[in-house]
């Protein structure tokens, strides 16, 4: 049944939302995939708060030219296509990459950030190796807490060679 144009335009505003409420959209096709594998690949992103929509190329087009991303390539939009909206690029990509490899019949297409640059298979494949942003952040904040930690190691060394030496003479003048 052939959607009506009330139904149409509310999906284009439901993808509009989407693509300017995300950091990320990874176009994939999913022909070959069978409804198991796709509500599996739905759940592992639902868990990862990521939306996985379904639609026609022509209202993505639509929706992407009412968004601030209007200068995004739109001719990777070819076949049936999938695309899921995540605000976490690496988690999103690595999701993604992660089913890919593990299902052949997922095909990742690329992918248009939140400025709208977009983006090829490869550099999502590069997206999808990076660290996740928690990880990220943690590496930064061991970065920065190091050279503080090491002064507070030279400072406990000193403190505590100068009780070793006090703690020797005291044992000597005990001997004596």
């Amino acid at each position: 049944m052939a959607k009506t144009r009330e139904q149409k335009e509310a999906d284009v505003k439901i993808l509009a939302e989407a693509f300017s409420g995300s950091k990320i959209a990874v176009m994939t096709d999913y022909r070959g995939l069978d409804v198991p594998a796709i509500n599996d690949l739905r759940n592992q992103l639902r868990e990862a708060d990521v939306s996985y929509k379904v639609s026609k190329n022509t209202l993505l087009k639509v929706a992407i030219a009412q968004t601030n991303q209007k200068q995004a390539d739109t001719s990777i939009f070819t076949g049936p296509m999938a695309i899921a909206f995540g605000q976490d690029e690496a988690q999103t990509c690595k999701i993604i990459a992660d089913f890919a490899k593990a299902n052949e019949n997922l095909e990742i297409l690329g992918a248009i950030d939140e400025s709208g640059n977009t983006l090829s298979r490869e550099e999502v494949m590069v997206l999808a190796k990076l660290p996740s942003r928690e990880v990220l952040i943690a590496m930064t904040v061991g970065t920065i807490a190091a050279p503080l930690s090491g002064f507070v190691r030279v400072l406990n060394g000193n403190i505590t060679k100068l009780l070793f030496a006090l703690n020797a003479i005291q044992t000597k003048k005990g001997e004596v």
